[in-house]
């Protein structure tokens, strides 16, 4: 098979200093960051720096861990621009869901409304607490307006919540937009919004106003593994329930739910070093040359034939573009093909399910170079034609 057409636009340039500042190995390229980002160096050796004062002193580290807790999120609350009191650090965004749809006080009757480009783990939260009635949204629709519509129509006289992706994890869409949330909550709907790619991502993550929002830190706010963030709106916040009772439980959210007793808090401690990388090196600056480095790659895969892309969003560092019919059309063909591309092309991308045939989502951050992109187009129109 020929290799992709060029054509005279200008790659992106290599954003300086980027690559220097991971421990990524050279075996693959990777190009999926929005699965599970990767730590930049400093981060890490705040990391170490904290996990070596716990083992020279643990009884001060974990006496002192409440309030250093306390600290970190209101730092990080001051970069995503959040109340600090009406959030809390939690493990991940599925974490955070449970908390959400707990303190939402479901019964088994209500209606949640969802997607189906909601991220599994977050939909199964809800369908263990409520009837689960799902929205499909056609990856092909060109724009917010036409998700709204088609979320809008969706709602029921018996839709009591409704759980959306903030940027959908397969199709790197925009659903929860500031729009459909005021809509919502007009009609007294109650709105928790997984904004697991927010931070880092979006300047104003909680435009909107949701009654629970959360993210993860660990993506592309370069934080530790098993940090992110719940955001709950003033009248829902004494109903959040502690993962597991503590000795913080009297204090109330937010530290009721942080406190976990001898866990190792040193990735939250650290996380607000992620977000203080990213306001060095500009933020605007990197979304801009991450989104472009995603589009440059969207560009290159959209010719290799039987590769159709999906609309997107230009403010985000992440594009999808459907495979031929055939590919992918379960969690299981998808899980095989992703790791063929990984191990016999060298590249690391996600590879979504979907009936008929599904995706692939590139991402790009600033240890990427547009050669990657490039290799990539090659190899997979191979691959597919080989098919």
């Amino acid at each position: 098979m020929a290799e992709p057409a060029r054509t005279e636009e200008t790659s992106p340039s290599v954003f300086p200093g980027g690559a220097e500042l991971f421990r990524l190995g050279p075996a693959v390229a990777h190009l999926n960051h929005g699965s599970f980002g990767a730590v930049p160096l400093p981060v890490m050796a705040a990391q170490q720096r904290l996990r070596d004062e716990a083992d020279a002193d643990p009884d001060a580290f974990f006496l002192a861990a409440p309030d250093r807790t306390a600290q970190a999120r209101t730092r990080i609350a001051q970069h995503l621009g959040m109340d600090p009191e009406g959030s809390a650090l939690v493990a991940n965004a599925t974490e955070a869901a449970n908390l959400a749809l707990d303190a939402a006080g479901l019964s088994a009757d209500d209606e949640v409304l969802v997607t189906d480009h909601g991220y599994g783990t977050v939909v199964a939260a809800a369908a263990r607490r409520a009837r689960v009635v799902t929205v499909a949204l056609d990856p092909l629709l060109p724009d917010e307006e036409a998700v709204r519509k088609a979320v809008l129509a969706g709602v029921t006289p018996r839709t009591r919540l409704v759980l959306l992706d903030h940027i959908s994890s397969p199709t790197a869409r925009f659903i929860a937009a500031p729009a459909l949330l005021s809509d919502l909550r007009e009609r007294g709907i109650v709105t928790v919004v997984d904004g697991a790619h927010a931070p880092g991502t979006l300047a104003d993550p909680l435009a909107g106003n949701p009654d629970f929002w959360f993210g993860n830190l660990h993506k592309w706010g370069y934080a530790p593994p098993g940090s992110a963030l719940l955001t709950v709106a003033p009248r829902f916040r004494d109903r959040v329930p502690a993962p597991v009772p503590s000795w913080e439980d009297e204090r109330g959210f937010p530290r009721s739910v942080e406190y976990r007793a001898t866990v190792d808090y040193t990735g939250w401690l650290a996380a607000p070093e992620g977000l203080d990388l990213l306001a060095r090196l500009d933020a605007p600056r990197v979304r801009r040359h991450n989104s472009a480095l995603a589009a440059y790659g969207a560009r290159l895969l959209a010719r290799v034939p039987g590769l159709t892309p999906l609309p997107y969003d230009e403010r985000l560092p992440m594009r999808a573009l459907r495979l031929p019919p055939g590919f992918a059309r379960t969690p299981a063909e998808s899980v095989a093909l992703r790791e063929e591309i990984a191990g016999r092309l060298g590249f690391r991308v996600l590879v979504w399910p979907w009936p008929g045939g599904g995706g692939i989502r590139i991402s790009g951050q600033i240890y990427n170079t547009p050669q990657e992109y490039e290799r990539l187009a090659t190899a997979l129109g191979r691959l597919l034609d080989g098919r």
